[in-house]
């Protein structure tokens, strides 16, 4: 395999770009038809909850199959090998059932508009300031990660700078966001997901066909990188060598429980498109009906990196100018005959919108219904804060064009966004779960849980981890400890700190704390959804078995 020392680019024809400006004009249109449907904030910022089960929980998926996924676990297989397993089997299922069967009754029940708003709810406005500001500062760096990941595939396409991938880009994404609301989100993002999956299948088929199948794809990396590269918990025992630079410990407790449980059961982004169901059923499904394509996805991304490491053994190596985050660009560019070529440049444009859009979106609500309409403008008629939505969404893409560039100093995105998941939604994970299963916990602990628990990630990333006071091997790894400290310290504070402060009165509790009650939490199912196929704890508990099945093969 041979590549031009200057970088990437894609040998694209009339066809490519014909399949291209075709999704591209049905993305607009699709923005356009959702316009009709945004009388009132309510359905700009949460299509106003009258989306079925299927919508969104295919929406649910797509949102979290943004380009940061493809290309960013991609980037993972080909530097940790198998170990990329872990992100979807034990860091994925388990939180998304756990979501969809014990938070979802209390995020619906409670009719919140935002995850920051059940904070409100629970424990005081402090709290709830503090968390609307760090989420939609998360918010804008993810949507920036989006941005580079996409810049990097334009680049390729067109040649075109990166700042200028970065900008076209964001534009195109703010048209159909401003104009349809989340409706137009959503919908783009069912489409999107379909389109992903086509994209994603050859690149796999293709790239396994090239490298002798299988058998052959294993032979070379065993013989190149090791056993242990092949498995997902080998060489993973305390003080052992493996490619991730991880034990098994920090991989369940770090990875497996509060990266994992942070990020899927209080990142918005993820969140409302639960938030947009129908009815209390159809949102506790959505999460679980998305787990069931979540398992199968890793093969999708894993494959194409680990043959990226056979085929372009120089990626990610000192002095080589292809970083991890080629690995996917790389393969297209030396395996996809023209017309599949831009299936699958749609295919990760696709993923880049999926993935911004739902960062942009759930940014434009936090701000106008969290920061704008409780703190600076509040008791506004409803289509003023429509207006500003629609304003502070091209302010937020805006800033996400600033922090595109910041994702690009990292050589695996993935690593980055572990990073801002271990210092932004950890915090946020460890206060949601005690105050929602420990009543005594008082009003003024979820306002110095966040701040102990950010501060101290970020105390072990920056200080700890990059002054190489402790030595661990990989940002992987740092990241699962620092989730362990944040999580460990926002805990232990909010404890002491509920010693000492007076508890939220228990009649305004209820709905919010387990084992309290509200009428929200015994909405009756749908017509249909008592069907025995539509039981959220089969759908759940199916999606754990099957997850855990698939470890088998790859165990040892």
């Amino acid at each position: 395999m041979h590549y031009l020392a200057e970088g990437l680019r894609l040998p694209t024809n009339g066809l490519d770009y014909t399949i291209l400006a075709i999704y591209f004009a049905v993305v607009l249109g699709i923005g356009f038809a959702a316009r009709a449907s945004v009388k009132t904030s309510l359905d700009f910022f949460l299509s106003g909850r009258s989306l079925p089960a299927w919508v969104t929980g295919l929406a649910f998926v797509a949102a979290n199959l943004g380009a940061t996924e493809i290309l960013g676990m991609a980037a993972t297989g080909a530097q940790y090998g198998v170990a990329v397993v872990h992100w979807y089997w034990i860091g994925a299922i388990p939180a998304m059932v756990f979501l969809g069967l014990v938070m979802m009754p209390f995020y619906y029940g409670s009719k919140v508009r935002s995850v920051p708003e059940f904070l409100l709810q629970r424990f005081d406005k402090s709290a709830h300031l503090l968390s609307s500001v760090l989420f939609a500062f998360a918010a804008i760096l993810i949507a920036g990660v989006n941005l580079y990941a996409l810049s990097i595939v334009v680049e390729a396409l067109l040649g075109w700078p990166q700042w200028v991938s970065i900008v076209v880009a964001g534009f195109f994404v703010l048209a159909y966001i401003t104009v349809g609301g989340l409706s137009s989100a959503i919908y783009n993002e069912v489409l999107q997901f379909f389109v992903i999956l086509a994209a994603l299948i050859p690149l796999t088929i293709l790239g396994l066909k090239r490298v002798g199948g299988w058998d052959g794809l294993t032979g070379s990396l065993q013989a190149s990188h090791g056993d242990n590269f092949l498995t997902a918990w080998g060489g993973t025992g305390i003080g052992d060598a493996n490619p991730l630079g991880a034990n098994w410990l920090t991989i369940i407790l770090g990875l497996g429980f509060v990266l994992s449980f942070g990020y899927w059961t209080t990142n918005f982004a993820e969140v409302q498109r639960a938030l947009s169901a129908k009815n209390l059923s159809a949102a506790k499904r959505t999460p679980l009906i998305a787990a069931f394509p979540k398992i199968f996805i890793v093969f999708l991304v894993m494959i194409p990196g680990l043959v990226a490491a056979v085929l372009v053994p120089k990626i990610g190596t000192a002095g080589s100018d292809l970083t991890y985050n080629d690995a996917i660009p790389l393969l297209m560019q030396e395996l996809l005959p023209n017309g599949v070529l831009g299936i699958a440049v749609t295919g990760l444009l696709a993923a880049f919108m999926a993935g911004m859009a739902a960062n942009v979106s759930s940014f434009n609500t936090v701000f106008t219904s969290d920061i704008w309409a409780k703190y600076v403008k509040p008791g506004r008629e409803d289509a003023y804060y429509l207006r500003f939505g629609r304003l502070i969404t091209a302010i937020g893409v805006l800033a996400s064009i600033g922090t595109a560039f910041i994702a690009s100093s990292f050589s695996n995105i993935m690593s980055y966004l572990q990073t801002l998941f271990s210092f932004f939604n950890v915090p946020m994970f460890v206060v949601f779960i005690i105050g929602m299963f420990w009543k005594r916990a008082s009003m003024k602990s979820g306002v110095w849980g966040l701040v102990a628990g950010t501060g101290a990630a970020m105390v072990n990333y920056f200080w700890i981890y990059k002054e190489g006071i402790i030595d661990i091997p990989t940002d992987q790894g740092a990241n699962f400890v620092s989730a362990i400290v944040g999580f460990v310290a926002g805990a232990v504070v909010m404890a002491v700190v509920t010693l000492f402060t007076a508890p939220k009165p228990e009649a305004e509790l209820a709905g919010l704390v387990y084992g309290t009650r509200s009428p929200g939490l015994e909405e009756p199912p749908g017509e249909g959804d008592d069907a025995w196929y539509r039981k959220p704890a089969l759908l759940g508990w199916g999606a754990i078995v099957i997850a855990a099945l698939c470890y088998v093969p790859y165990s040892f």
